[in-house]
């Protein structure tokens, strides 16, 4: 991060906190590099070094005459995630998620680094600031994969990825409530802050059943009252 200079580094700063705060909308775009410059405050120059940053890290993709996007690439263009999610439903996610999440929260036990945990305890900080249901889920997303980075398994992360394309497309925004933004007690909040400590405290088995739990807390929300996804 010091490679990029004080310019690239305050950018990087401010375009963290703003995809933390703003609403995008369903396929993750940002908006276009000017208007992101108007709106940070920033050079073309500092906002491209701070992307490059973001794009390294896993956490944004660029596809040349479409934009810059959220996330860790186009998973959907190589495998097909349209027609997997076609022929899903949340009960198979749900399962899927229980069969592979738990594992990977074990791994993120053994592996994790301080800074890992550390940009996992700003996400969780910044899930109960959350101004709207968009907002949390967007945070709530980058949290989850913070966890299956920090596995230090690409196959792991690559399947994370996959699993969590066709989960946004088959159950995206569905756990939401009658409110404007997540209650102050939202089960997921002491949920992921007990994954979280459990990976801090390389706690391999209290991790993975965190992770179980909290994936069958929302499974419950999601499968029987059909309003739900996370």
């Amino acid at each position: 991060m010091d490679k990029i200079g004080n310019g690239g580094h305050a950018a990087l700063v401010q375009l963290q906190a703003y995809l933390a705060q703003i609403d995008l909308p369903s396929d993750g775009r940002l908006p276009p590099e000017r208007e992101l410059c108007d709106t940070l405050g920033v050079s073309r120059g500092d906002l491209r070094k701070a992307l490059d940053v973001l794009e390294r890290d896993g956490h944004i993709w660029r596809h040349v005459g479409k934009g810059t996007f959220v996330g860790s690439g186009p998973v959907e263009e190589t495998i097909g995630i349209s027609e997997i999610a076609g022929s899903s439903n949340p009960a198979d996610v749900m399962r899927a998620r229980l069969i592979i999440e738990p594992e990977i929260a074990r791994e993120a036990a053994l592996h994790a680094t301080i800074a890992d945990i550390a940009a996992m305890r700003q996400s969780l900080a910044q899930t109960r600031e959350a101004a709207t249901w968009r907002q949390y889920e967007n945070i709530d997303n980058l949290l989850h994969r913070q966890i299956a980075q920090a596995s230090r398994n690409n196959v792991l992360l690559g399947l994370f990825d996959v699993l969590n394309a066709v989960r946004r497309t088959v159950v995206w925004g569905r756990l939401r409530s009658d409110s404007a933004r997540p209650p102050a007690d939202h089960h997921s909040f002491a949920d992921h802050e007990r994954i979280v400590s459990a990976i801090a405290d390389r706690d391999l088995g209290g991790a993975a059943a965190a992770m179980r739990l909290h994936l069958q807390q929302v499974g419950r929300r999601l499968i029987p009252l059909n309003e739900a996804a996370e």
